[in-house]
């Protein structure tokens, strides 16, 4: 084993190593964690200090850790925002979308890997931490075998209407449905038997729907999987409503008591009123309900379609009417 690995969360598992079938590991300090947004490609500097090993190096034994608590979600709905006020709490550590966590859902690995890595991304920088990992929105697919007995998950979503104005505002959304929407297509169609789209056809708000479609129903399978009350479901836009009230309930949920002024402290600073993913960017929640409106009116028509198409799914698929239910308040 690897000296100190299994004291500290300083060497992260990256990424695999194809070249020796073994992991890349990362070298970092608990600052770089706190202000990643991604702890992918995107962090590296040409000061990254890289090491390889094998599996067996970084196994850890049976008594380490394998408490860390989870944030799952559907893309776009305030994941980052949220882990990273929880950061500002002493008693979490944050890790916001571990590369490897990616891999392992795309293409999952046999099962000790998974509990060697629960182990690695459970490790804190100090014994009274615990590990709150934000993962990429697809990675719910492999929720049920990341959430260790006794530890809690977020499930963060919203509603068709909002996720729709939220996807068409953004000005690079036609990129990224375009590089989703096969894969997200497929995912759904293993939970709705008959499905059939053309993509090809398709224009973006319908391509949103299929992603929201997706990725909830996601959720859905992953929370029925997982044991009752180790699931705490929330609509972003909710959460905006109050923030720090929905922080402390959130902090509870994952074991961490905060007292209300501390919430609202946490909650009036500076991170609400920066682009989560890109600090350098003002984006209050006031922008973003002025964002929303305006894509509300510019893309009427296709929002209109794309609700159209989930209602017909809804009436077809009842894991469609499930996820439509809970984004509607009804459970």
């Amino acid at each position: 084993m690897i000296e100190g690995i299994a004291r500290s969360p300083q060497w992260l598992p990256f990424a695999p190593d194809p070249a020796s079938g073994g992991i890349c590991l990362l070298k970092l300090e608990e600052a770089d964690y706190r202000a990643a947004s991604f702890l992918d490609q995107r962090i590296l500097t040409p000061r990254s200090e890289l090491r390889a090993a094998g599996w067996a190096e970084i196994a850890l034994p049976a008594e380490a850790r394998r408490d860390a608590n989870w944030i799952f979600h559907i893309g776009n709905v305030g994941s980052t925002l949220i882990s990273r006020l929880l950061g500002e709490l002493p008693g979490i550590f944050a890790l916001r979308e571990p590369l490897l966590l990616r891999d392992f859902a795309a293409s999952p690995p046999p099962g000790e890997r998974f509990d060697t890595l629960v182990a690695l991304l459970s490790r804190t920088f100090r014994p009274e931490q615990r590990a709150n990992v934000k993962a990429t929105s697809f990675t719910s697919e492999i929720a049920p075998r990341l959430v260790a007995p006794g530890s809690r998950a977020l499930f963060l979503y919203a509603s068709p209407e909002r996720y729709l104005e939220n996807i068409l505002a953004g000005e690079n959304s036609w990129q990224t449905l375009a590089a989703l929407s096969p894969t997200r297509l497929a995912r759904l169609q293993s939970r709705c038997p008959g499905l059939e789209a053309d993509i090809a056809a398709m224009h973006d708000g319908l391509k949103a729907a299929l992603g929201w479609a997706c990725e909830t129903t996601s959720l859905e399978r992953a929370a029925a999987a997982l044991p009752q009350g180790s699931v705490m479901w929330l609509d972003f836009d909710r959460f905006l409503d109050d923030p720090a009230r929905h922080l402390i309930e959130i902090a509870a949920h994952f074991g961490e008591s905060v007292d209300s002024a501390t919430a609202k402290a946490v909650c009036e600073g500076p991170l609400m009123r920066r682009y989560s993913k890109a600090l350098e960017y003002e984006y209050s929640p006031a922008l973003r309900r002025e964002i929303l409106a305006d894509a509300r009116r510019r893309h009427a028509a296709p929002i209109r379609d794309a609700l159209n198409w989930l209602a017909a799914l809804e009436s077809r698929y009842p894991c469609a009417a499930q996820a439509i239910r809970r984004a509607r308040g009804e459970g």
